[in-house]
């Protein structure tokens, strides 16, 4: 796979309409969840990327700095296409967002908004759930920080 960080602003149309098309065919195609996905929060972001051997976008996620979504930086609309899933391929995206993270900011803390089921998954990076589960778009969500 092909990696690439992306400050919005760096990225070119193609790259956008594939992220748009991932994240509306993950989220609310098969999520069956329809939310406003262009939040104003992209612009502001970075956008990491993978793409497979054809170029077709196959995992992505953005990071947010600090006071976007939270007073630290985040990192949200994590996702791995169907063909990718267990694959290893989104360790592969968390470790490069949290490396990421480390160069650009430092040892900062870094907050996420977890779908429920993922918790495990993110738990092994080193977040720590805060808080109560609540519902985001009709899906059962909780806060994690990695401290």
């Amino acid at each position: 796979m092909n990696w690439s960080i992306k400050h919005f602003k760096e990225l070119n149309t193609n790259e956008l309409y594939d992220i748009f098309t991932v994240r509306i065919s993950t989220f609310v195609m098969e999520q069956n969840c329809h939310y406003q996905d262009a939040d104003g929060k992209d612009i502001k972001a970075y956008h990491i990327q993978a793409r497979n051997e054809k170029n077709e976008l196959v995992a992505y996620a953005r990071i947010l700095p600090p006071g976007v979504s939270y007073p630290d930086v985040s990192i949200g609309r994590v996702l791995s296409i169907a063909a990718v899933r267990n694959t290893g391929a989104g360790k592969e995206l968390m470790r490069k967002a949290m490396l990421f993270i480390k160069e650009k900011w430092g040892a900062v803390p870094v907050c996420i908004s977890a779908q429920c089921y993922l918790i495990k998954f993110y738990e092994s990076f080193g977040f720590v759930c805060q808080g109560e589960e609540y519902f985001e778009d009709d899906i059962p969500h909780i806060q994690m920080l990695f401290a």
